[in-house]
């Protein structure tokens, strides 16, 4: 991706029709026993949470506001007291056992559900065609596995099971308290129908701040992994000042949207609160007249006391939990537009197997665009025998990498067809082109590790000792013997401590390890240097030899001895030939050549 130039990102305004919350839910399915045990203790916690303040409220009756002389049944009164005491401590026992079964069995389940999701996503992401690799930003889709993977945990760690918990809560509340005395209960209900609509109107306004809280953490995220990835280039175009403006006004533009968002809840939150506060000084004033007029008792009165403010403290809490829930949809919708994005790509449900691939590989009347009808290859049809070193020249445009690209199946063509052994490669699996082909480009990608696991990628079917003999054999092994810790030396992310050219003879040994039937080198001598040139010319010799070799080369020198030089202009097929035959042709071949010539030359 250029940092100079934004890139085209077409899923940016893609927007989740289906259901995210039932979506979300399905996840749960191989989990439903301990959502359910969680459920049912829950029920337990709010039958208890109901019976505290009872327990209180019948000993300030029975023992203490009683008509009791003074001194009569000292020891009575004292014992039931204990008795309500032990009662009480036994119920927060059993609150303390059932709560941390809750919390244990939901965090463990959550754990489970978002590894399975974040592997999922993973999974798919590796299954999405080249195309929209190259319209999505990388930053993008760290964002979908990791930020937003996480982001909906507390869905299934908390907020569901406390949903309903809370929903319990409150039902409870209002039967217990209609149960005490219905018409002071309904005094203390007076405030609920502003709380439904302040959270109605939180809800609307929440799901859409959240969204673009989202919007612009990816948006962040982004922009850090693309300029972080080429600090160098900022450097060395002397950049820093003005990439850090660009990166203050996206971190401003965050802070603005996190800020909306704090705003919302610093509004929604303490007007619940003041709610519970009106409904608690409601049921005080009715209460207390209630109490001097004998209607209720003090008993009777705390319990109510303790009943609204229990009442409240669950609309809070749901009030909260639909803020995190709102942030879970946002994220969960973001995740499965990403899984339900198709790849362009595919293969047929019963592909055709090749018994063993030969090599050869022919394309017939091949007509390819990346974008609709702008074509960058036109009509292109030739054939490479098995065994054959064939190479592909040209101008910058002339469509060399998009004929690699198009024999690896990264994409499709619109027209004409492409076959391995004669058969059509849209009727191979994928798995198999793809494990017949080795290619070795000119830039080098090292992954963080060591040195055998780049060379074997994580395929433990490769032994050491395989992994030793490819890179002996393709002559990576005399600078790896020369490292401090050889074959398990780390590397450092992209192999930056290696040279370009020992880079390239790593790539050699990663292909060679592989066995291909297949080879292609995309520009593979570009990046030489004196140092390992002659390794890496006897490395391509060996790595060529018996197999289907495919170049693209800008550097004429280095592709002479092809069997066959194919000449691109413009997506066509313009001049076919040995070297010597293109020469004698006196066409585009030898005006290239004696450009490149002419200009070794000057240099010398």
């Amino acid at each position: 991706m250029s940092l100079f130039r934004k890139k085209t990102d077409e899923h940016s305004d893609v927007h989740y029709e289906g259901n995210a919350l039932l979506r979300m839910i399905g996840y749960m399915k191989p989990h439903k026993k301990a959502i359910f045990l969680c459920f049912a203790l829950v029920i337990c916690i709010t039958v208890l949470e109901l019976l505290k303040p009872q327990l209180i409220g019948n000993a300030i009756d029975r023992y203490i506001d009683s008509d009791y002389a003074p001194g009569e049944m000292v020891q009575e009164r004292f014992t039931g007291i204990l008795i309500s005491a032990g009662l009480y401590i036994g119920v927060l026992l059993l609150l303390f056992l059932c709560n941390r079964k809750v919390y244990i069995t939901l965090q463990k389940t959550g754990q489970e559900i978002i590894y399975a999701i974040r592997n999922q996503v993973f999974e798919h992401v590796q299954t999405l065609s080249m195309r929209f690799f190259d319209t999505t930003p990388v930053g993008k889709i760290v964002t979908r596995v990791t930020n937003d993977v996480e982001a909906i945990n507390d869905l299934y760690s908390n907020i569901l099971v406390n949903l309903f918990r809370n929903s319990i809560k409150i039902i409870g509340l209002a039967v217990v308290m209609l149960a005490l005395n219905v018409r002071i209960a309904l005094y203390g209900f007076i405030m609920i129908p502003i709380v439904i609509v302040l959270t109605i109107v939180f809800r609307k306004i929440a799901r859409r701040a959240y969204s673009v809280v989202k919007t612009k953490v990816t948006a962040l995220n982004t922009f850090l992994s693309e300029h972080l990835s080429g600090m160098k280039l900022i450097q060395i175009f002397n950049q820093e000042e003005r990439k850090y403006k660009s990166f203050c006004d996206q971190s401003q533009d965050l802070y603005k949207a996190g800020f909306k968002e704090l705003m919302i809840n610093a509004f929604f939150r303490p007007c619940i609160y003041m709610t519970s506060i009106i409904a608690l000084s409601i049921i005080l004033g009715e209460g207390s007249r209630g109490v001097l007029t004998g209607a209720i008792t003090i008993g009777m009165l705390y319990e109510f006391v303790q009943y609204i403010n229990s009442f409240f403290e669950p609309v809070q809490d749901l009030a909260e939990q639909l803020t995190t829930l709102q942030s879970a949809i946002a994220s969960a919708e973001k995740i499965f537009t990403l899984l339900d994005t198709k790849p362009t790509v595919t293969d047929k449900k019963k592909p055709t197997v090749l018994a063993k691939v030969k090599g050869e590989i022919s394309f017939d009347h091949v007509w390819f665009a990346y974008n609709g009808e702008d074509y960058v290859l036109r009509d292109v049809s030739f054939t490479i025998k098995p065994g054959q070193k064939v190479a592909f020249v040209g101008a910058t445009g002339a469509g060399k990498s998009s004929i690699l690209n198009l024999i690896g199946r990264y994409y499709d063509v619109q027209k004409g067809a492409i076959r391995m052994d004669g058969v059509d490669i849209r009727n191979l699996s994928r798995e198999q082109i793809r494990h017949a082909i080795g290619q070795v480009q000119q830039d080098v990608f090292i992954f963080t590790g060591d040195i055998a696991s780049n060379i074997r990628l994580r395929n433990e079917e490769i032994t050491d000792a395989q992994v030793k003999e490819a890179a002996t054999h393709v002559n990576a092994h005399h600078f790896i013997d020369q490292l401090h810790n050889g074959y398990q030396e780390h590397v450092s992310e992209r192999g930056s401590t290696f040279s370009a050219g020992q880079r390239q003879l790593l790539s050699f040994a990663r292909t060679l390890a592989y066995d291909p039937t297949i080879l292609i080198l995309d520009e593979a001598t570009a990046n030489i240097d004196t140092e390992t040139e002659q390794w890496i010319q006897d490395a391509l010799q060996k790595l060529m030899q018996g197999r289907t070799t495919i170049m693209v080369a800008h550097r004429l020198s280095t592709i002479q001895h092809a069997d066959k030089i194919i000449v691109m202009h413009k997506g066509k097929i313009r001049e076919t030939g040995t070297h010597q035959e293109l020469l004698e042709m006196n066409g585009i071949y030898k005006k290239l050549y004696e450009l490149q010539l002419a200009g070794l030359e000057e240099k010398l």
